[in-house]
């Protein structure tokens, strides 16, 4: 009894936040498994239609204790949903069964004890279920190490000639939506351009770098877009994904580095950041370098790495603290300009720039909850059949975002973010000799 609760309670543990946290890869997987005794290991998760398809071969396969009286029908694959799962630890909890591969709820796949001492196997699973399964692999044998390579492939066969459809049914309509979205901020990029061409006299520094944060977002979802494209036809991105990777650091970098210099005021309320401004920036890039390799550890290896959980919730750690980080600024211009409304003889002219850095403050918070909660909220809650809306959602909020603030950024001559007058300039520029100095 002890076993089994012991059991039931390792699996409650690994296999459940693993599920709460895997993504949908939906591609063509090699996994090395190295003298690994974990109780469950999940593989890739996949939403199939009737037409499902689960390749699967293993090779290399090596057991710590080969003794011929083990029970090998205790190991092997096996492919669950997530509500089954609940079922099936209750029956282990009931002590029913001690094992998920003697479950009626899962579907085995295949089982160690048909390996009659092969070293490898390779079998086509078809799947006429319609609905989103994980590939698990099972040990049930206390302490028992095993090792092998695995390699899946699972996809949806689409269309009159049966053609492959790597991507979950949830997601295959993501590379036209990528794609019309980079069409978006393509089509920004152009009238931002087109601004900036029309109103030079009130083009400031900052508003270049804007123009630079639309251009890699642009190149990020072209690239995110072909990513897709090729996946979904052939199972492995072709190296999109390593551009993809890279315009996504870029874009991660720019965006939090826009929030931060906005935030300051830098270019166009002052011509220079402090020093605990810099430090902010000094703390978001490398958090930014941190949260990227964390994502790529996360895509290229999957859950079935020992170490994926942990960098799963570094990536999330993170981006929560980058996301802190570029409000502080916000709240320093904020606390600044109220001052200033207090004591500056030009109080109306403050007053007015408080109350447009307070709404943007709002904003930036409601873009990063959006983001952040509301959209891994739709992921979750959504069925798997729809995971493509809350890509949308994320994008469509990214999107006003982006318009919000170039809108409210944009050069004009009476836009009130850039009304400065003769003596800010002048405490601007003694403000700046003064920390020269002390330097």
């Amino acid at each position: 009894m002890a076993i089994s609760s012991n059991l039931s309670h390792l699996f409650k543990i690994i296999f459940i936040i693993s599920l709460s946290l895997v993504s949908t890869f939906a591609e063509i997987r090699s996994s090395e498994i190295r003298s690994d005794d974990r109780s469950i290991i999940p593989f890739d998760e996949f939403g199939f239609t009737h037409t499902g398809r689960l390749e699967l071969n293993v090779s290399h396969i090596s057991l710590s204790n080969p003794n011929p009286e083990l029970d090998l029908s205790q190991i092997g694959f096996f492919l669950s949903t997530r509500d089954s799962w609940i079922h099936v630890l209750q029956q282990i909890q009931d002590l029913d069964i001690t094992c998920a591969l003697q479950s009626e709820l899962v579907k085995v796949v295949y089982t160690f004890d048909k390996l009659k001492g092969a070293k490898e196997l390779g079998i086509v699973y078809s799947e006429s279920e319609s609905n989103q399964f994980t590939l698990v692999f099972a040990n049930c044998l206390p302490q028992l190490q095993v090792s092998m390579d695995v390699r899946s492939e699972m996809y949806n066969l689409d269309g009159k000639n049966s053609n492959r459809d790597y991507l979950s049914a949830g997601k295959t309509v993501l590379p036209r939506v990528y794609f019309l979205f980079f069409l978006a901020y393509f089509s920004l990029s152009a009238i931002w351009v087109y601004f900036l061409y029309k109103k030079k006299s009130t083009v400031y520094h900052i508003h270049y770098f804007m123009l630079a944060v639309l251009i890699l977002k642009s190149l990020n979802l072209l690239c995110e877009a072909e990513d897709k494209s090729y996946i979904k036809r052939t199972g492995s991105a072709h190296g999109w994904d390593v551009l993809f990777y890279i315009f996504s650091f870029l874009k991660g970098i720019t965006l939090f580095t826009l929030i931060v210099l906005i935030g300051t005021g830098w270019s166009f309320l002052k011509p220079y950041l402090q020093d605990k401004e810099k430090k902010v920036l000094m703390i978001v890039i490398p958090l930014q370098v941190v949260a990227n390799i964390a994502q790529v550890v996360i895509d290229e290896s999957g859950p079935y790495a020992q170490d994926w959980i942990t960098w799963k919730q570094v990536f999330l750690l993170v981006d929560v603290v980058c996301c802190c980080a570029v409000l502080f600024p916000i709240v320093w211009s904020i606390k600044n300009l109220r001052e200033a409304a207090r004591t500056d003889g030009k109080a109306a002219v403050n007053l007015m720039k408080l109350t447009l850095f307070r709404h943007y403050y709002i904003v930036v918070i409601c873009y990063i909850y959006f983001t952040r909660v509301v959209v891994y909220a739709l992921e979750t809650i959504t069925s798997y059949r729809y995971l493509w809306t809350s890509v949308v959602a994320g994008e469509l909020a990214t999107l006003a975002f982006y318009v919000f603030t170039g809108y409210k950024f944009r050069p004009e001559v009476h836009n009130p973010y850039f009304m400065i007058d003769d003596d800010e300039e002048e405490a601007a520029a003694e403000a700046k000799l003064e920390d020269e100095f002390e330097l």
